[in-house]
């Protein structure tokens, strides 16, 4: 398995024009402002300065590209802050299809879920476009030691009921829950994509 901690910040680009050259596959990181997405990078690489995190939603408004062992961890915006204007709302929708709909080396995403507030809006659409694009996705259900153990698992049940086929699994930043799962479907996506 690579050794996430080896990963360096390359570039952060606020337009298509901004996109390093290929360099090896890619998984994204996408989520809703404040679902745990800059914790979760940050725990899946231990390194803690990788994703900024923040109590304020909607930090992220740049797609920022990491360079690590076997290909590249990419930190897409996070989405749905209502107190973000309109017309940032509109460039970061314009920024993620761009990156979504034509980034060749992509090779799967990490959609980050708060597993108190699973299958919002965003996340639907996540979902749809993964299904359109045939890309595969696994589903971080964040924040999961905010919840004991029964009490994930009955949050758990009625999303893999509604989900079958969905990748997903617990994960918690703070107490390490699912890191090395996390660790080891990115792994597959990177290796899978060196070896096509």
């Amino acid at each position: 398995m690579p050794d996430f901690r080896n990963t360096t910040v390359l570039t952060s680009a606020a337009d298509a024009k901004g996109f390093p050259a290929p360099g090896g596959p890619e998984v994204a990181f996408a989520g809703r402002s404040n679902a745990g997405k800059s914790s979760a990078m940050n725990a899946i690489t231990g390194l803690k300065g990788l994703g900024r995190t923040s109590k304020t939603p909607g930090r992220t408004q740049l797609i920022n590209f990491f360079d690590t062992p076997g290909g590249r961890l990419v930190d897409l915006p996070g989405y749905g802050f209502a107190k973000v204007p309109d017309s940032i709302k509109a460039r970061w929708r314009v920024l993620m299809e761009a990156y979504l709909n034509e980034r060749e080396p992509l090779a799967g995403v990490i959609l980050i879920m708060d597993i108190r507030h699973p299958l919002k809006p965003f996340d639907e659409q996540m979902l749809a476009w993964a299904a359109h694009s045939d890309l595969p996705v696994h589903i971080l259900h964040t924040k999961a030691d905010k919840l004991t153990r029964n009490h994930q698992n009955q949050a758990l049940a009625p999303l893999k009921r509604r989900l079958p086929d969905a990748s997903m699994q617990l994960f918690s930043a703070v107490t390490g829950q699912g890191v090395d799962e996390a660790r080891s479907r990115i792994a597959q996506w990177l290796d899978a994509e060196d070896e096509a």
